[in-house]
């Protein structure tokens, strides 16, 4: 068995953002070599998430404002862990949305249901944050 790790850094400009990291996922299966195995995709980062949804904007628009309803960003004070950052909000987001995704690999592709697309959602950024990808398989 063989294994393949990459990590990808963001830094995304807003404190929130949602990018399709599908195609990233897609290199390092190639780049790995590895044609029947699994692959991990995880958010290193406590206020980040990842996830496997569709490419849908008004589906994007849709999760965020639930989002902010289940746990909105203001007020900080609403928050017991918010004193020396503001992101109580962001750690709720996260446990929400979850923390990573294992996808099948198949003749050395993602082996997806209909629509299938991995996202990486930013909840508190504007700082590096890593995503670790791991491929394990033959």
């Amino acid at each position: 068995m063989k294994s393949y790790r990459k990590e990808l850094t963001f830094n995304l400009p807003s404190r929130r953002g949602l990018v399709n990291i599908t195609p990233q996922v897609s290199a390092a299966v190639r780049e790995s070599g590895i044609k029947e195995g699994m692959v991990l995709v995880n958010a290193m980062h406590i206020t980040a998430s990842v996830f496997i949804n569709d490419d849908e904007s008004g589906l994007h628009h849709d999760m965020e404002v639930w989002l902010e309803k289940l746990a909105p960003e203001k007020p900080y004070s609403q928050y017991r862990h918010n004193g020396f950052e503001d992101n109580g909000d962001a750690h709720l987001k996260r446990s929400v949305m979850g923390r990573e995704v294992v996808v099948a690999i198949t003749n050395g592709r993602l082996d997806f249901g209909p629509w299938e697309q991995i996202f990486y959602f930013e909840f508190d950024g504007m700082r590096n944050k890593r995503v670790l990808i791991k491929i394990i398989g033959e």
